[in-house]
């Protein structure tokens, strides 16, 4: 007789035990010591939230399979100052943090329960890109990552995303931190490219390095992508977690008020009379504000102009601030953008705006024409007009030109504009207008002593016409105050708008990356 073959075994079932061990596993995540210098995913989770508030889903994703630690993505609700708060952190120390179909699925799931139950996002980004070994998973379909970005940008204005770039943001992922409302990088680690050098140089011929083409510092200063740069994964975490506390849970609430506090200093003689002459507008910001409450946003990019949050007598405002001691404090292409990007921010999020003006105007000339001046400008002009926020418009000392518009002009309806004594609007200075009205009789008189009793005549005319008692008589400002009483009248103002509330009906605007 023929012996049958025997069958083979068959794996026996996964018991409870095998449960318990794969959670162990997962919870331990990949070996840390691939990846020196980094902190622990779960250790920033610790950072982010409230102790023991973490509720995490999908922990045991893929554990059945080829068993990758959560398939290299934490997803939960924690809280952060007893707030709920959604929470994506990629897992460096699996697969390089890479997104296969699971990664995608689980991503996927926590931001639809953001849109459906309004929670902030916070994103604690450290991943490859799309894992190659499983690109039907995570690249075409429904649920893959083209389903993740459109969440972002359907979430965008209606709940915070905030985003701390602790590793590289590659290919395609680099625009999950795009879509953020701020991005905080961290010094050495943090990358953000769409093809890294080694396939930059086969298409292009050009040889750089990682840092050069996407680091930290780069995107800090030069591209505008990154807001801030860190020199620890902890420290820009809790910089996240500082942040939110200025937003409001979503478009539909309200920013979280605090205790006042009295301002650094009291404003004095920060701004000088003589118009060019440079000082530091964050002195000015220091003198208003609730002491320590600053937080600026973008700070080593585009520095002509400075934006932020704070408080004032404990509430948070978004401030828009010419920076005189930079370029003038003339307004570029990438301060116009920075303008715009935060005034959609604030405005998204019923944050009232205060504009300090000082600016000489839009820079001129042919590479600002060539960079697009104009559009740019007509983005922040299109940003601060259609703000529906309580906006209040400060004039420091020069207000001349478009920038003058740009910075809100009375007739885009702030709801106060309030001068200084050092104060002066126009269409431009008094000495460049009289150079450009009578430039050829000035050029016409021979004599020196002559031809400058000449200008010195019609410039002060000029003045007569844009002096600060002239505009308050013309009703262009509103009131006029000596530096030390800015911050209270400032404060009884916004006292006047709190009942303010956002035209029924109206949809939320997105916050665009522009």
């Amino acid at each position: 007789m023929t012996e049958l073959a025997a069958e083979p075994s068959t794996p026996a079932a996964p018991t409870y035990d095998d449960v318990v061990k794969a959670r162990e596993s997962a919870l331990a995540g990949g070996d840390p010591t691939r990846w020196p210098g980094k902190m622990p995913v779960r250790d920033r989770l610790a950072v982010l939230f409230d102790p023991g508030s973490f509720v995490e889903d999908g922990l045991l994703a893929s554990a059945a399979g080829e068993a990758l630690p959560a398939d290299g993505v934490i997803t939960g609700v924690g809280r952060v100052e007893g707030r709920p708060v959604a929470v994506i952190a990629h897992d460096f120390t699996v697969k390089a943090g890479s997104w296969g179909e699971l990664t995608c699925e689980k991503q996927i799931r926590i931001l639809e329960r953001a849109d459906r139950d309004l929670l902030p996002v916070v994103y604690l980004v450290d991943s490859a890109g799309g894992r190659l070994t499983d690109q039907m998973g995570f690249f075409p379909g429904r649920r893959g990552a083209s389903a993740i970005f459109h969440l972002q940008i359907r979430l965008s204005g209606r709940v915070p995303q905030i985003c701390c770039l602790h590793g590289p943001s590659a290919a395609g992922g680099a625009y999950m931190p795009a879509f953020c409302d701020w991005v905080g990088m961290v010094r050495g680690n943090a990358s953000m490219y769409l093809a890294s050098p080694r396939v930059a140089e086969k298409v292009t011929g050009e040889r750089t390095t990682l840092e050069e083409m996407g680091g930290a510092m780069m995107h800090a200063t030069v591209s505008g992508c990154g807001d801030e740069v860190f020199d620890s994964d902890w420290e820009a975490v809790a910089a996240a977690r500082l942040l939110l506390g200025y937003l409001p849970d979503d478009f539909r609430s309200s920013p979280a008020r605090r205790e006042p506090e009295a301002p650094e200093h009291v404003l004095g003689d920060v701004v000088p009379f003589d118009p060019n002459e440079a000082y530091e507008v964050r002195d000015v910001i220091d003198g208003i504000v609730d002491a320590g409450s600053f937080f600026e946003i973008k700070a080593r990019w585009a520095e002509e102009i400075v934006v932020g949050l704070a408080r004032l007598d404990g509430r948070v405002i978004g401030l828009v601030a010419n920076q005189p001691g930079v370029r003038s404090g003339a307004i570029f292409p990438d301060s116009a953008d920075k303008a715009a990007r935060f005034l959609a921010l604030c405005d998204a999020f019923g944050i009232p705006l205060v504009f300090l003006q000082d600016v000489p105007g839009f820079m001129v000339g042919v590479e600002v024409e060539r960079q697009g001046i104009i559009r740019h400008g007509a983005k922040m002009l299109a940003a601060m007009s259609s703000a529906e926020v309580p906006k209040y418009t400060v004039v420091l000392r020069k207000a001349y030109a478009a920038g003058y518009y740009a910075m809100c002009a009375p007739g885009f309806e702030p709801r106060a504009t309030i001068g200084l004594p050092t104060a002066s609007i126009g269409p431009m200075s008094a000495e460049a207008s009289v150079n450009a009205v009578y430039a050829n009789k000035i050029a016409a008189i021979e004599d020196p002593d002559e031809r400058a009793r000449y200008v010195a005549a019609r410039t002060a005319e000029q003045e007569r016409d844009i002096n600060l008692l002239r505009m308050a008589g013309d009703l262009v400002v509103d009131t006029v105050v000596e530096p030390g009483a800015l911050r209270a009248e400032l404060a009884a103002r916004m006292v006047d708008a709190d009942r303010w509330t956002r035209e029924p009906g109206r949809r939320h605007h997105l916050i665009s990356p522009v």
